[in-house]
């Protein structure tokens, strides 16, 4: 039996998430999960070739534990499609102690503040990172780009880089040597909506890099 599923989404930069939960809300959005909060930490293997080749592997844990494989994306119009495999597993700890044994290693932690709703056969998220606030809507690409539509949010910038990708660029940009996307680690630092940007003071020749 072919369990594999594909994953579709874009990202959106949303500052304002009241704005964007309200219109989710007058749009008959239903609440899917409450404001919860999740940790997540990315694998690696020894040669650390796993995020070159985009592939994740991440165990997330908020109400529950998940362990979560991810192979690379595909890129259309900020739109992101690349295959997703998830099991929930009862035991952190023990999950972590099989992949030290497989040769995986921790690497990065990132946090985050997320809600859930689901509107016209798509899911939306609501995410609150150390470094901003985005939206992710999750579909098909013709209910995706209905929903950006619908809940007014043409304007706003999609994102193609993963939170952990977006981690770089803001390390690169605000010269910051934290280690985990934390939101201890990012206590008292203000991330303009520029630092965002890949390259943001790289000169006019250079190839923006995602």
């Amino acid at each position: 039996m072919n369990s594999t599923k594909q994953e579709t989404e874009v990202k959106l930069y949303t500052p304002n998430l009241v704005a964007v939960e309200e219109a989710v809300r007058s749009a008959g959005g239903t609440l899917v999960s409450e404001r919860v909060f999740e940790r997540n930490v990315r694998y690696e293997n020894h040669e650390q070739s796993l995020t070159p080749q985009g592939i994740v592997l991440r165990m997330r844990q908020d109400t529950r534990v998940r362990l979560t494989y991810k192979g690379p994306g595909v890129i259309v119009n900020g739109i992101t499609s690349r295959e997703e495999l998830e099991v929930e597993i009862s035991d952190y700890g023990m999950m972590d102690i099989i992949l030290a044994r497989l040769g995986y290693h921790p690497f990065m932690a990132y946090e985050k503040y997320r809600t859930t709703y689901e509107l016209n056969n798509g899911e939306i998220v609501l995410d609150e990172l150390p470094y901003g606030n985005f939206t992710e809507i999750e579909g098909e690409v013709d209910t995706i780009e209905a929903l950006i539509t619908k809940l007014n949010l043409a304007a706003n910038r999609r994102v193609p880089q993963s939170y952990a990708g977006l981690f770089d660029v803001v390390r690169q940009n605000m010269e910051l040597d934290m280690p985990h996307l934390t939101f201890e680690a990012f206590q008292g630092i203000i991330v303009p909506e520029e630092a965002l940007q890949p390259n943001v003071q790289s000169t006019a020749d250079d190839e923006a890099k995602g």
